[in-house]
């Protein structure tokens, strides 16, 4: 499975972005996809994932209510809906597929390329 990720930039606080990962060579199948975000000198961290097959989603606490996470099975792509940004949400996304727990990015086989995020007045 091959992972392009987009949609990132640059947006000012309490605005808003939506970020696409979409599949190739492969699908999302019926594990978890999720998104995840990383600054410099901390872990990978869990945002958001979806159960591709029963479509339930999962948020960290720190997004929950900001951000929705969806999955279009028809286009092959995961979605990440972010409203009231923040300035600490500012990171490289990550998006990931087949994984087999939602928020622990070590069982996660594919990942996109990363795409940037930055939130600044």
């Amino acid at each position: 499975v091959q992972l392009q990720a987009s949609g990132g930039g640059l947006v000012q606080p309490g605005g808003s972005l939506r970020l696409s990962c979409t599949a190739s060579r492969g699908t999302f199948s019926n594990y978890f996809a999720g998104w995840f975000r990383h600054t410099p000198g901390k872990e990978r961290e869990f945002v958001a994932a979806i159960n591709w097959r029963l479509g339930i989603p999962y948020y960290a606490d720190s997004v929950k209510g900001r951000f929705t996470v969806s999955g279009d099975a028809a286009k092959n792509t995961l979605y990440l809906q972010m409203n009231s940004l923040k300035p600490e949400d500012t990171a490289v996304y990550y998006c990931g597929a087949t994984g087999s727990y939602y928020g622990d990015y070590t069982t996660y086989t594919y990942w996109g390329q990363g795409t940037q995020v930055t939130v600044s007045s």
